[in-house]
């Protein structure tokens, strides 16, 4: 939808995004599902290599739609507010860092981009590095990483055939030897993209200091019983 969804967005009224039920971008009530604060929320079982994860949000109900509204339907206006979601997971993980960070999201494939018409992505990082300036953490954004090869569709995939499936497809585009890195998603399901993308830029040189993501999936690994993620 892309381009015409937020084409539509300024011509047609807008309803909440997170429950329908109001109008304008989102309601209150909605908006304070991402008012945090951040937790780590790894999935089980923990795929090797990830970074520990933080979110602000369970992936259910309103915060899902608002995120699938985002990413599939062109509602690009609610990048601001699932940033600043966003920024409230960067500044649980960069407590204490030393030296400057980069912000690296994960990579949409170029047909992916062409499809939606933009990289949510990158817009979502983008505005989280904004969020975290005006609370006084300074952060960059670094898109360096890139697909190697391609992959399938991750839905309906179990944790392993996500591993499987994403297993040394991204690349670090440039020398990162010496840069404290966080990796940013919208999600976190399996953890399997996010473990991928901090292979790439370990292998990069960077020090992957964390995960930050908007929504992590309520997900219990096979075999893991009722211990799974810790809730949101």
């Amino acid at each position: 939808m892309g381009l015409l969804g937020a084409a539509l967005d300024l011509v047609l009224p807008q309803r909440c995004a997170g429950c329908d039920g109001a109008d304008g971008l989102l309601c209150a009530a909605c908006a304070a599902l991402l008012d945090g604060p951040a937790g780590v929320s790894p999935p089980r079982p923990v795929p090797p290599g990830l970074p520990r994860p933080w979110a602000v949000a369970a992936y259910t109900g309103a915060v899902r739609r608002m995120i699938v509204a985002h990413k599939e339907r062109g509602r690009t206006g609610l990048a601001r507010p699932l940033g600043a979601g966003l920024a409230a997971a960067v500044l649980a993980a960069a407590r204490d860092a030393e030296g400057p960070v980069l912000l690296v999201p994960v990579p949409s494939s170029r047909a992916s981009v062409r499809r939606r018409g933009h990289d949510p992505t990158l817009r979502l990082a983008r505005a989280a590095a904004r969020e975290a300036a005006r609370a006084g953490t300074a952060v960059s954004v670094a898109r360096v990483l890139a697909h190697r090869r391609r992959v399938a569709d991750q839905a309906g995939l179990t944790a392993a055939e996500r591993a499987a499936n994403l297993a040394g497809a991204l690349t670090a585009q440039h020398d990162l030897r010496g840069a404290t890195v966080i990796v940013v998603d919208d999600v976190i399901t399996t953890g399997a993209t996010l473990a991928e993308a901090a292979r790439a830029l370990r292998a990069g040189g960077a020090r992957v200091r964390a995960a930050a993501v908007v929504a992590a999936t309520r997900r219990y690994g096979e075999g893991s019983g009722a211990g799974g993620s810790r809730s949101l």
